[in-house]
């Protein structure tokens, strides 16, 4: 491996080009290879003004591509499994934005996969693991001060949500975080899920049921509920709060500057999930190159990606029929210990 690790990356939209701009400017101890995008435009404008790097319309040609030796996916979720596949057919190590692969027949090949070769090669993209907020509040549960946590209540709004936005995304896209989240927080795998759903917010397009109210159970015997509302208006505000038995604590309270104007005063409010987690994801693709370069992987693998999907499938269920749905999920192969990530 040279002095900088090589990364192509997949998918120049929005959460692509961001990162593309990541490696280049923030994170050390890599560069942008490769970029691929089947929109060749958009492709040659993330990698604009980067120095050796090629530019693909498609993934598998960025792959194969001189100079690279990890990829980082960020293409929408559908592409995910042929491009984790592929990774994995070549030996390099993978960054793979959430969802790992939507359905959870996919992601189980994909983990079938990766077990079949016997060590881990791929990282899943779940920020909120590398938040300083989120990891004060895992250190806290783990250390036992609080007590057996009994619930997390937590808060997932959007401003506005984008053109073709589904009522089964607000669970298997906005709500998959949530769910990743508490299984890493709690320690537990979530085992059935309810939704309810109230009037829809007349901000919210037509047909769209925002918002949602989602009810989780886990196997240690705690509740995790979600409200989950994408067309707030006010902005992107990601809350939650455990309570244990011994006491409470909550992140994600809006603590920006106060901004005072025109006679009134009041915190700014992030409008978009790349101001609130910068440093998360800052934090993730810096760890993710730190332990590439040394031959490691670490952080959320491909169990927790086929896990979050699974419970987000039952999630959807759940959505459209109105009952409590139970989470269905393989064994876990043995090369995913229990604690990973």
């Amino acid at each position: 491996m040279g002095d900088l690790l090589g990364v192509a990356v997949l998918g120049a939209g929005h959460m692509g080009a961001d990162h593309v701009r990541r490696l280049d400017r923030v994170v050390s101890g890599a560069r942008v290879a490769a970029v691929a995008d089947p929109d060749a435009a958009r492709a040659e404008e993330a990698a604009a003004g980067l120095d050796a790097v090629t530019v693909h319309t498609e993934a598998e040609a960025a792959l194969d591509a001189p100079g690279v030796e990890a990829v980082l996916i960020a293409s929408p979720g559908p592409a995910h499994q042929e491009a984790l596949l592929a990774a994995f057919a070549r030996g390099l190590p993978v960054l793979c934005e959430k969802p790992m692969v939507p359905d959870p027949a996919g992601a189980l090949r994909v983990l079938e996969a990766e077990a079949r070769l016997g060590r881990r090669l791929a990282q899943i993209g779940f920020m909120r693991r590398y938040d300083a907020e989120y990891r004060r509040l895992k250190a806290l549960l783990d250390d036992g001060r609080l007590g057996r946590p009994l619930m997390l209540h937590c808060v997932h709004r959007n401003v506005s949500s984008p053109p073709g936005f589904t009522s089964a995304m607000l669970v298997d896209s906005s709500v998959s975080h949530e769910i990743d989240a508490a299984r890493w927080l709690l320690g537990q795998e979530l085992t059935s899920v309810s939704v309810l759903r109230p009037r829809p917010s007349s901000g919210a397009p037509q047909g769209l049921l925002d918002p949602q109210f989602v009810l989780f159970e886990t196997s240690g015997g705690a509740l995790v509920d979600v409200e989950v509302f994408v067309n707030c208006g006010s902005g992107y505000q990601v809350r939650c709060e455990a309570v244990c038995e011994a006491g409470s604590a909550r992140v994600g309270d809006d603590h920006g500057p106060l901004v005072t104007a025109r006679g009134s005063a009041g915190v700014e409010v992030p409008q978009d999930y790349l101001v609130r987690f910068a440093d998360a994801y800052d934090r993730e693709v810096q760890t993710w190159v730190d332990a590439t370069r040394h031959g490691r992987v670490t952080g959320p693998s491909v169990w927790d990606g086929y896990a979050a999907s699974a419970v987000a499938e039952a999630g959807v269920r759940a959505l459209e029929t109105g009952a409590r749905v139970a989470v269905e999920l393989a064994p876990r192969p043995g090369l995913y210990a229990v604690g990973d990530g």
